[in-house]
């Protein structure tokens, strides 16, 4: 009977997957479909949950066919993350022209991204303290504990003094750094990008034919990985509704329940920083209408595939048609995957610290602490991942700095997901807005550029 109502569940799942085909068969738009893929999903997770139970065999068999589709999409994404950065900064050098200097323009975008973060920092603390966030409010079960008992381990590992963690944003092996086997490998792999962007930016004034073949190659790998991206990109439909459903089917509603008041304090934070965004914007000359045009598709596959460094190449076409020159769509979108991120590095990390430092009995109304908090937060916004973990990453590294229990940052596993869609859609926004900053500061910005009728991210 298990194996049969598995069978069942497996073939209306492929029914619903046959919608999705036909969908992009008749044209339907890339937000339209990922984001109905995100409402099957909820409710496909539902049923199983309401007609099975999420521990029955029944959905555990269902939902583990179903990461086959799932746990395949996130891994292709990740497959292709590294390259992914590493050729766009090194193309920003080789194949566009920017009208100021490199260090310039690369200062100015960290200068952006980190001082978002601080804002970020700063309307998490702000969520914190309006909701009355307390660790010590939330009942921890046996996965939150597991997941407490993982983080305090992963926090051993990364023990280290703040000039320690600059010296590991080094790359000693940038071969090691392209597996990403070190929590700092994505920022590795940008700093040695950066290094063999200038060199080429040397080499080509004296040795003319060396350096036109290397950008001809850079040129041709870029093609091919950013076509990689968009094939996979069009496979997000079908990832996001196996992912969602298993994450439905799978969670405890009930430790969801108790936790609501967490992800409303979160999302209010995420949103408030959103308009930030958009205010911010208003001033750099880019109207947040056109910005919002060009942006959704965009925020829309980070809201549902969770991945900043998917996001990628999208990020940068969405720059480029907001007015922003490709060097700088390329360095900003790069650089915001492992600096500044205000989702992962910058709110969650805050709200924590907070919420936390209150089951310690902590003043965390005091002024030199609010401080504290947002400066740390600040310098720790570097080297966060672009796929997944990066705001546990983030996370140890501010409450490991503080001198905060660690192991609490497990009590919010039950939610993870679902705040996670919001933290990486913010960090893909805080990109796009430090790289249209920057296109304005160095006058290089084309206002009119997002107003065109033909101005539409495309997914294809």
């Amino acid at each position: 009977m298990t194996i049969t109502l598995t069978i069942i569940n497996l073939v209306i799942a492929a029914i619903i997957i046959s919608l999705f085909i036909v969908m992009q068969k008749r044209k339907v738009s890339f937000s339209k479909r990922v984001l109905t893929a995100l409402a099957v999903g909820v409710v496909a997770g539902l049923a199983m949950q309401f007609i099975y139970g999420s521990a029955d065999e029944i959905t555990t068999m269902t939902t583990d066919w179903l990461g086959l589709i799932g746990n395949s999409y996130i891994k292709f994404l990740q497959m292709v993350a590294i390259p992914l950065i590493f050729v766009s900064i090194v193309a920003a050098f080789t194949r566009l022209q920017l009208k100021a200097n490199v260090a310039k323009i690369g200062s100015t975008i960290i200068v952006v991204l980190v001082v978002s973060a601080a804002i970020a920092a700063a309307v998490g603390i702000g969520a914190a303290l309006l909701f009355n966030l307390d660790a010590n409010s939330i009942t921890q079960g046996a996965s939150e504990i597991a997941r407490a008992q993982e983080i305090q381990d992963k926090a051993a590992t990364i023990d280290l003094t703040l000039p320690q963690k600059i010296v590991e944003f080094i790359p000693s092996n940038v071969f090691l750094d392209f597996t990403g086997a070190r929590a700092t490998s994505t920022l590795g792999v940008v700093v040695f990008a950066l290094f063999v962007g200038i060199a080429y930016t040397s080499v080509k004034n004296k040795q003319v034919k060396e350096a036109a073949f290397f950008a001809n190659l850079i040129d041709a790998f870029y093609a091919i990985i950013v076509r990689i991206v968009r094939m996979i990109i069009q496979l997000t439909p079908y990832g996001v509704f196996a992912i969602i459903a298993n994450t439905t089917a799978t969670s405890d509603l009930a430790a969801i329940g108790k936790l609501g008041t967490f992800v409303i304090a979160s999302y209010a934070a995420i949103i408030v920083m959103f308009i930030i965004h958009l205010v911010i914007l208003a001033f750099a000359g880019m109207s947040p209408k056109a910005y919002l045009k060009q942006a959704m598709p965009v925020l829309t596959f980070a809201f549902t595939s969770r991945t900043s460094a998917g996001a990628l190449p999208l990020n940068i076409q969405a720059q480029e048609r907001m007015g922003v020159p490709s060097g700088i769509a390329n360095f900003a979108a790069s650089f915001g995957l492992s600096i500044g991120q205000n989702g992962c590095a910058g709110i969650y990390p805050a709200m924590l610290a907070i919420m936390i430092a209150v089951s310690t009995g902590t003043d965390v109304t005091s002024f030199s602490f609010i401080a504290t908090v947002i400066a740390v937060v600040a310098i720790s916004s570097f080297g966060v991942a672009g796929v997944g973990g990066g705001a546990t990453f983030a996370a140890i590294i501010v409450l490991s700095a503080l001198n905060l229990p660690v192991g609490l940052a497990g009590v919010l596993i039950s939610v993870e997901p679902l705040i996670d869609m919001g933290r990486t859609a913010l960090n893909v926004s805080d990109s796009m807005v430090a790289g249209v900053v920057t296109s304005k500061v160095d006058g290089s910005f084309d206002k009119e550029a997002a107003d065109k009728p033909t101005a539409t991210v495309s997914a294809s």
